[in-house]
């Protein structure tokens, strides 16, 4: 959502601090400072003027890193971009970076047209997390213009990096959600991606395509890129890709990449679900077929696969067959600070997948923090907590080994009662 812009006071130029090293650019550098409660804790002990200090020397570490980013060594150019990554994910900094915006989009676009592989796969994570701190509005739009025309000729470009590939894949799909602001194009996005992930689609013989590992999960990301999309088109485009693509969807459960066949069973739920949003009589031709298939991967005992693939892919595929057979969604509850979330739904869970694919562990911070994500899944504006507060959330360390010690014991046993041991003992 746009913003206004403020002007950002707290400037660490004028301070003595040692100059920006090679060490500094590693993400170490960054824990003292990652996560609102550090910041609070700092306040407690020293006051204002220590958490001033903090956050000068904080935004100083930043702004070497954002210098660092056109350095001539590669090592530290892909040093600089993960700190930035970093930060960006634990920290809240619109205020900081709005008035940089430029100067980081030039950076990450010098990275990816002159970098090389990490390089150029850190670049693309941080072009994501860039529109996620700036949010949906007219500055991550002019970011996102920038940048679309390099991740799209990345894409495509089947010399490239394979690496670079798969993370442009990723960022490409997140960045047009948050800051395309034109439905045709976030169209033209998607068939790009349906140009990768549909050659894992069998053949017109029936076979399968011989695909390497590397490749295949590239047609993952662009896959589950495309699945993400999908949370947003119209019921009309739907309608066609539903005539276009559901049918052939299920030949990628037959591929041998686990990943790939997760990706297409997820998938397949989300096109349902949202099927039957359009029409609640929904049917589909080849629906009998389908769900053998779907309830042959929910219980798979192929010996030629490995054990830790298997449960992976029955857990999913188990509630895959249900959302398709009864529509059903096995929720969850996301908790952060006081707060809860119910991922109640397969287009929450793309979304909220897709967000923490970037953020990671701080997605709990920016679910309370940040007002974009909030306003992703309709949380509203964020909670303010004093400092009491926060104190009297606390618990003891040994108060807390006794509360996950408990939730160990209960997950265990829960567990226990699922877990098909029949299944397991013709495997060893």
């Amino acid at each position: 959502m746009p913003r206004n812009k403020k002007k950002n006071s707290k400037g660490g130029q004028q301070r003595a601090v040692q100059p920006f090293s090679d060490e500094d650019a590693s993400i170490e550098t960054l824990s003292h400072c990652s996560s609102f409660s550090d910041v609070t804790s700092v306040a407690d002990e020293g006051g204002e003027a220590s958490e001033d200090t903090a956050q000068e020397d904080f935004q100083y570490k930043l702004k070497g890193f954002i210098d660092s980013t056109v350095d001539k060594s590669a090592k530290t150019r892909q040093g600089a971009l993960d700190g930035l990554k970093t930060a960006m994910a634990t920290r809240i900094l619109y205020e900081f970076i709005s008035e940089r915006r430029m100067t980081i989009t030039d950076s990450i676009e010098r990275c990816l047209k002159k970098g090389k592989g990490e390089e150029q796969r850190a670049a693309a994570s941080l072009a994501c997390l860039l529109c996620i701190q700036l949010g949906s509005g007219i500055e991550s739009e002019e970011v996102f213009k920038t940048l679309k025309p390099i991740f799209k000729t990345i894409l495509a470009d089947g010399s490239a990096n394979i690496q670079a590939r798969q993370a442009v894949a990723t960022s490409l799909g997140l960045c047009t959600l948050v800051a395309e602001d034109d439905i045709l194009d976030v169209q033209a996005t998607m068939e790009c991606f349906e140009n990768l992930f549909t050659r894992s689609y069998a053949r017109a013989e029936g076979t399968c395509p011989s695909i390497n590992p590397q490749t295949s999960q590239l047609h993952v990301n662009a896959l589950l890129s495309w699945a993400l999309l999908l949370t947003i088109c119209s019921a009309s485009q739907l309608k066609d890709i539903l005539k276009k693509h559901l049918p052939r969807l299920q030949q990628l459960l037959e591929s041998d990449d686990v990943n790939m066949r997760i990706a297409a069973g997820e998938t397949i739920a989300l096109l349902f679900e949202l099927a039957r949003d359009i029409d609640s009589e929904f049917e589909f031709d080849e629906w009998d077929e389908l769900c053998n298939k779907l309830n042959a991967l929910a219980t798979d005992c192929n010996k030629h696969r490995a054990k830790t693939d298997k449960r992976k892919q029955r857990s999913v595929f188990r509630d895959v067959l249900k959302a398709v057979e009864e529509g059903d969604f096995q929720s969850e509850t996301i908790r952060f600070g006081t707060e809860r979330m119910t991922i109640d739904s397969w287009v929450r869970k793309r979304t909220y997948d897709a967000f923490r694919e970037f953020v990671g562990s701080g997605m709990n911070y920016h679910l309370q923090a940040n007002e974009f994500i909030r306003d992703v899944f309709e949380l509203g504006p964020p909670i303010l907590v004093d400092s009491a507060t926060m104190k009297a959330m606390k618990i003891s360390r040994f108060e807390r080994h006794l509360h996950n010690s408990a939730a160990f014991k209960a997950r265990t046993k829960a567990r226990s009662k699922f877990r098909d041991k029949r299944v397991d003992v013709g495997e060893f």
